[in-house]
């Protein structure tokens, strides 16, 4: 079964801060877990606000729960918001449905983890996660379909 490895998710903290250093977007927190949900990196650049590591867990956390990115569980909660909201609750709150929660898959498709970011908007930080995805020679799944 594949895995992910310590330097594949190092390898995507670090693409997706220097992307957001290079494009200027506002400081970033990374969280990268593996098909557990475990974390397997982390950092946040200096300047981040309160709470960023518990919301980019929780987007990572909630494409993992459902095997589709968080952008699909964005659209999911827009078209039904009851239904969300329940299985927030019911995860003890770690679901952040909007995008910037992208799985990480093998060439195989097979799911190895998430990555979560959070501190710009949401395309901005999706659009970091799936450069360090590809930068670690993985595949990116946002949930766009």
């Amino acid at each position: 079964m594949p895995q992910l490895t310590l330097a594949q998710a190092q390898t995507i903290v670090s693409t997706a801060l220097k992307l957001g250093m290079d494009q200027k977007m506002q400081p970033l927190a990374v969280v990268v877990l593996d098909e557990r949900g475990v974390p397997k990196a982390y950092a946040a650049q200096d300047g981040t606000s309160l709470r960023r590591f518990e919301i980019a867990s929780g987007k990572a956390h909630g494409a993992l729960s459902f095997g589709i990115g968080s952008r699909a569980l964005a659209k999911r909660a827009a078209a039904n918001p009851h239904f969300i909201a329940a299985v927030t609750h019911a995860v003890g709150g770690s679901l952040v449905p909007v995008p910037g929660g992208v799985l990480i898959r093998t060439a195989d498709r097979a799911i190895v983890g998430a990555v979560g970011i959070s501190g710009d908007n949401s395309d901005n930080d999706e659009a970091a996660a799936v450069a360090g995805i590809a930068a670690a020679g993985l595949t990116a799944d946002p949930g766009e379909g």
